[in-house]
């Protein structure tokens, strides 16, 4: 009786367990990359609205397009306006 206890308590064991988080965190951007012509653009979008537009010509310093308030056109900008952690681990 008891190894037939043992056994029933074994079974259902695995059956109970912990909910498993969300591994996207909904909050951080979404960043789509695509290359054109001598350019390459990252889109930032958070829940779907884009943000900002970081833009890396070939030659030349890199900038931000950030949607202008009210309006369908982009402000150009030298330093990225979203507050988000942003590390550099390689750049060659």
């Amino acid at each position: 009786m008891k190894k037939l206890l043992l056994a029933a308590i074994l079974l259902a064991a695995p059956m109970v367990q912990a909910e498993v988080p969300p591994l996207v965190d909904e909050n951080e951007p979404q960043i789509t990359i695509f290359h054109e012509a001598e350019k390459t653009y990252y889109e930032y979008r958070i829940n779907g609205q884009l943000k900002e537009i970081k833009v890396v010509p070939k030659n030349g310093k890199e900038y931000y397009l950030v949607p202008a308030p009210g309006e369908g056109d982009f402000i150009r900008h030298e330093e990225s306006q979203l507050l988000i952690p942003k590390w550099v681990l390689f750049r060659w």
